[in-house]
């Protein structure tokens, strides 16, 4: 009996009543009677339901138009599920008329030149508060609907000097899509007596959960290579206020209390200012003395770090910005029990409101610091940007002048300066052409910023870090790259300003033919046009040999992997067929040229068996409880959003039931798929589909005998002889990890994977611990890493031994069909461009694979 009464008492349900807004707000201060508060525009108390995005806008908006002296509102753009997103500009009615003044001149503090003669006592600080980056961590975004009431109606004189002194730039809610998907599912299972047990399925979303944006992707890790539209809308207006303070209100394990920077010290990127953190401590004094006020416990400086310029407290530490992660215990619903009692939503959202308030009573107190140090950021950028031994970075893809235009738009984003290449530059992997090469000059503004992106790193302070440790961009997007000293850069290399990508146009060269069509594999979106093509039922073929051919008088080489349309072979007469090709040409931006006869000047003829034909892939991608929802989001994106091609997410639990035989290609991304009946699989295989096994789909792949490989064991051993300290087993263990570094890997470029790679290798993001032994059937390897293949990031000895001689993908025959194991990420969080071609020659080419290639080691 006392076993089910402590049990009851623990797992029981509980009367949640709702909380007034005494419970969260300050007590000393009057409220103007005229401004609604939360519950009369939303419909329930805060902390009584979770507010869903809909009734999150509708309060913001009700707001605006009651206070409009103190708030302006924008509508900074919409979500892939068009969600607005908000942003509510704070300040005093003094300041609202003049706010286009104080914007200007607050971004002089970033100009070197003018910054100096500022009169910083007349001017407010800029603080940027943002809620909810995860859906499912809704109490800031909740929390943010107090935040905005305190803003709008508190009256005094201590909340009329806050406002005169601060511009609240406020962002509701950053994941719009997220949070919404979260809030409808735990409204949905909560109970009129509130059900505190963790097994309960209000606690146990269904995947992928609310975390993520629309496309699956965490978008605390897109602030620098804002490949979404709500990072992307987002950074123009960090860009077009610079903020001194930006907060980033996030949730954690339900067991943890409450967490605030400065974090892990040695965990911070060489690249931020040491001041940048005396100050972020300085600003935690505030914090701590707020949550003391309300009991709540708290820590400061485990567990996370700043390192990773992609993070939202991390991205404003290279902009003379502070930027400041709050992490709170999360009650994943209602209330639920922990290890330290029953967690109510309503006290998780009154940790992170208290934040936001020791936050701007923070920014106001040490203003002008605030200001001085951003402006001495700049000061001491501009003058670091003199010594430094790099002058510029150059980079451009002659042949793939797609990718220039993707890098470039990224860099634009982060208002760097980018110039037209002026002079042809010699590099070790070949010449940048001055038709196609930019220059990044090292003497500006985003200095730093700009040694993240271009610089590899490969010595490191501490092994243990929260997220990845090299995002090398121009390794990332394949694109050729170089650094020019002092003495090789000067005024002729440097063009003119470049203030939008140029992004190619496509054309039919030498117009119609009544023979055939041909296109390079080489350009980024050829497979979009490839595909379209497909979807109207144009036959094409693929080169599995080079050929030449001559057209007024000029000879023009075809390599591996060009896609051919023979004019004869189709259903479309050959004016519609030029009609079709030539708008698909202009479409996707890549050149098709006119040929007018089958014998070649050099290499195959156009009758030669080595032109294989092509099928309209149909492609689905396992999903579901177990499988990396990030991972599958990256397919997802990549095919959707930049190649438009249709795909199908089959779920593990509907894999048993369906007829396989529709698809021609199967995806499987790290995760487990012990729900899928695997010989089902087998058999689709042995019939001739195409598997694509990433990461860890290997190993089950492997285990369940569809694959045939061997894998790298880890040779590390603890020696018996020492002794170790029972406090430093975390720290051991966690540096074993691989978060995230970069490997060059050895490129076959006859291999149909490698079909449209310039050179004889491949940049892979490795964050897994799968780690193939080469084949005994050295044709099955197209990629593999060599002896020294570590490019940038952290790796310990005995993983970089693991690396080393190791295959990056394996082609293996199973029947009539093909596994493609791909150790590594080629999408990684949709910027990794390196890799996308090889991912679209695994879908578009793996069953022209020659099966004795493939063949598995006996």
């Amino acid at each position: 009996m006392k076993y089910i009464i402590s049990f009851f008492l623990a797992f029981g349900s509980v009367l949640l009543h709702a909380q007034e807004l005494s419970y969260y707000l300050p007590q000393h201060i009057t409220y103007n009677k005229s401004i609604p508060t939360p519950a009369s525009v939303i419909g329930h108390q805060v902390g009584e339901w979770h507010v869903t995005h809909d009734r999150l806008v509708q309060y913001m908006r009700a707001l605006a138009a009651a206070a409009p002296e103190r708030i302006q509102l924008h509508e900074t753009g919409r979500t892939y599920e068009s969600r607005p997103q908000l942003l509510l500009i704070i300040t005093s009615a003094k300041n609202q008329q003049r706010l286009e003044q104080i914007r200007q001149q607050h971004l002089l503090l970033s100009d070197a030149s003018q910054s100096a003669k500022l009169d910083l006592t007349q001017m407010p600080a800029v603080v940027w508060q943002g809620f909810s980056i995860h859906g499912n961590e809704p109490s800031g975004a909740n929390a943010s609907l107090l935040t905005a009431y305190y803003l709008a109606a508190a009256q005094g004189p201590e909340i009329e000097q806050l406002l005169d002194q601060v511009v609240v730039l406020f962002d509701p809610s950053f994941n719009p899509d997220g949070l919404n998907r979260f809030a409808t599912w735990v409204n949905q299972h909560k109970s009129k007596t509130v059900v505190t047990d963790p097994n309960s399925r209000e606690y146990s979303e269904v995947w992928p959960g609310g975390r993520f944006n629309h496309y699956w992707f965490d978008l605390n890790r897109d602030w620098l290579p804002a490949q979404h539209v709500e990072s992307r809308n987002r950074l123009k207006w960090f860009h077009d206020w610079k903020p001194n303070i930006l907060t980033d209100h996030h949730e954690m394990g339900s067991n943890a209390s409450f967490f605030f920077q400065p974090g892990v010290p040695s965990r911070v990127n060489p690249l931020t200012p040491e001041k940048n953190q005396a100050l972020t401590a300085k600003i935690a004094t505030f914090h701590a003395k707020y949550l003391d006020q309300i009991g709540s416990l708290y820590y400061t400086k485990e567990g996370y770090d700043d390192f990773y310029y992609g993070k939202g407290s991390t991205y404003p530490d290279v902009q003379g910005c502070i930027g400041i992660l709050f992490e709170q215990a999360s009650s994943r619903g209602h209330a639920q029990q922990t290890v330290n009692g029953v967690l109510k939503f309503p006290f998780t959202i009154r940790n992170q409101f208290v934040t936001t308030l020791s936050t701007l009573e923070a920014a106001q107190k040490l203003r002008i610091e605030l200001l001085e140090f951003q402006r001495g950021f700049f000061a001491d950028v501009a003058k670091e940007s003199l010594g430094f031994a790099t002058k510029a970075f150059v980079y451009g893809d002659q042949q793939d002048p797609w990718k220039n235009a993707i890098f470039t738009e990224m860099l634009l984003r982060h208002n760097i300066d980018v110039y037209a290449l002026n002079e042809d530059i010699q590099t070790d992997e070949g010449l940048i052409r001055k038709e196609s090469g930019y220059v990044v000059p090292l003497q500006q503004q985003q200095h730093r910023l700009i040694r993240s992106i271009f610089e590899r790193q490969l010595t490191y302070k501490d092994s243990l870090f929260y997220d990845v440790t090299a995002w090398t961009m121009p390794l990332a997007f394949g694109l050729p790259v170089t650094s020019l000293t002092a003495a090789q850069y000067n005024s002729r290399v440097t063009g003119t300003s470049v203030t939008k990508p140029t992004f190619p146009t496509g054309e039919v060269e030498g117009g119609k033919s009544n023979y055939a069509y041909a296109f390079s594999w080489v350009p980024f979106m050829a497979p979009r046009l490839l595909h379209e093509l497909q979807d109207m039922g144009v036959v094409c073929k693929v080169a599995a040999a080079p050929f030449s051919t001559v057209r007024m008088n000029q000879s023009r080489n075809f390599t591996y992997g060009t896609i051919v349309i023979p004019v004869s072979q189709q259903r479309y007469d050959a004016d519609k067929l030029y009609e079709i090709i030539r708008a698909a040409a202009i479409r996707n931006g890549v050149p098709v040229q006119h040929i007018s006869t089958g014998l070649s000047d050099g290499g195959i003829d156009l009758g030669s068996n080595k032109l294989l034909p092509l099928y309209k892939p149909q492609v689905a991608l396992l999903v579901g409880s177990g499988v990396s929802a990030t991972d599958a989001g990256e397919v997802w994106h990549l095919l959707d959003q930049r190649f438009e091609m249709p795909m199908t997410h089959l779920d593990l639990t509907a894999f048993n039931r369906v007829d396989l035989a529709r698809y021609t290609t199967l995806v499987m991304v790290s995760g487990n798929y012990d729900a899928i009946q695997k010989e089902k699989l087998k058999t689709w295989v042995q019939s001739g589909g195409v598997l694509i096994a990433l990461e860890d789909a290997i190993r089950w792949c492997s285990e369940n005998g569809i694959l045939n490989l061997s894998f790298k064991r880890n040779e590390a051993r603890m020696d018996s002889t020492l002794t170790y300290k029972y406090a430093d087993k975390e720290n051991r263990d966690g540096a074993q990890q691989l978060t995230g570094a970069i490997f060059r890997a050895g490129l076959d470029l006859t291999h149909p994977l490698g079909y449209g790679y310039q050179r004889p290798y491949v940049d892979l993001f490795k964050q897994s611990n799968v780690f193939l032994e080469k084949p005994k059937n050295v044709y099955a390897m197209p990629l593999y890493y060599a002896d020294k293949p570590l490019l940038s990031g952290y790796v310990t000895k005995e993983n970089y031994a693991r690396v080393k001689q190791s295959a990056a993908t394996v082609v293996q025959s199973v029947g009539t069909g093909r596994v493609i194991a791909i150790a590594d990420n080629p999408n990684f969080r949709a910027f990794w461009l390196g890799g996308t071609k090889l991912f679209l020659n695994a879908i578009f080419f793996g069953k022209l694979i020659d099966a004795g290639s493939a063949r598995a080691d006996e």
